[in-house]
């Protein structure tokens, strides 16, 4: 008989765990999860171990670098782990997790529910099946499993408040999904190589995330910069678009020689920005602004808050933002 995998379950609260409470669902600890765990030992060897109980609006930069520094800790003891997490932000903490253990040397899922597991309609236990086949597979890499599809954490974007196919992978194809065959791995996305896994968890909180809006003044660039912050995104129009009529270009002209790091992404979902193909964003390039390319939003948002806690000056920020770390862009 094949000896069972050993998967790390790793608890942090979200809808997954949550029962009704006075004001509303409540995460509450791993007990909640029992039944579905003990149906999961009969192909798994399974470990369980609570490392918070948050709604995942409250989980901040600070609950990223502590479950990475667990996941790393954890990493040779175990064959995969999985990570139960509230979805409202699941993708920020998946992106993050990414980048904060590069050349992580075991599979990394993450996963939650639309409603709770107590729920007898609950879409939990199939996101948790497909998430341990996942952790289970061998295949490193940080990963978010949901709705029978496996994608890169660092390319997952919720995309519906409450249906079940809640997550996406943007701009890239699913590392795996479900079909009558099993778990099917796509072999090209998956993370290949064998670099040695590090835990970089320092991270800059020191970044805002922007969406442009017409008649946005410029001067909110000079108020982030006085803020004291040192990066900003900006979910500018289409391919990268941004007002430079009149005093259009003075704010981020004057962010950027300050050395705040300023990225320019899209604010549609799909496709990608790209700064040359108009005249507006080549003014931009010009200025040192930086190309997003086909980057989620929250993937370019945790990359520049981990790329400033690594020390990456604002000079060498382009020349990181131009090279794929972890598959979070298409070179």
């Amino acid at each position: 008989m094949q000896k069972k995998k050993h998967i790390l379950l790793l608890t942090t609260g979200g809808t997954i765990a949550s029962v009704a409470g006075g004001e509303g669902l409540e995460p509450h600890r791993a007990g909640i999860m029992d039944g579905q765990i003990d149906e999961l030992r009969a192909y798994y060897d399974i470990t369980v171990r609570d490392i918070m109980c948050l709604d995942s609006s409250n989980i901040q930069p600070e609950q990223w670098q502590q479950i990475a520094e667990v996941v790393f800790a954890c990493r040779n003891d175990f064959d995969g782990i999985v990570v139960s997490h509230g979805t409202d932000t699941m993708a920020y903490t998946a992106s993050a997790v990414t980048f904060m253990l590069p050349g992580i040397n075991l599979p990394v899922v993450f996963t939650g529910s639309q409603l709770p597991l107590l729920d007898v309609l609950s879409d939990g236990p199939g996101n948790l099946r497909t998430a341990f086949a996942m952790a289970a597979s061998g295949h490193r890499g940080v990963f978010l499993a949901f709705d029978r599809k496996v994608m890169r954490g660092c390319r997952a974007v919720k995309v519906r408040a409450s249906g079940f196919s809640a997550f996406e992978s943007v701009n890239a194809r699913y590392a795996a999904q479900v079909s009558n065959r099993g778990l099917e791995v796509d072999e090209e996305i998956v993370q290949t190589g064998a670099a040695a896994p590090q835990l970089l968890t320092q991270i800059s909180k020191d970044v805002f995330l922007l969406k442009l809006t017409p008649g946005l003044s410029p001067d909110i660039f000079e108020t982030l910069t006085s803020m004291g912050y040192k990066g900003i995104v900006v979910e500018a129009f289409g391919l990268g678009g941004i007002n430079v009529l009149g005093s259009g270009l003075d704010g981020i002209r004057r962010a950027v020689e300050k050395g705040v790091s300023v990225v320019v992404t899209t604010q549609c979902l799909y496709d990608s920005s790209d700064l040359r193909v108009y005249q507006v964003g080549n003014k931009l390039l010009e200025l040192g602004v930086i190309q997003g390319r086909d980057m989620t939003t929250e993937a370019a948002l945790t990359k520049l808050m981990w790329a400033l806690g690594q020390g990456v000056t604002a000079k060498d920020m382009p020349a990181l933002f131009a090279q794929s770390l972890a598959g979070e862009i298409t070179i």
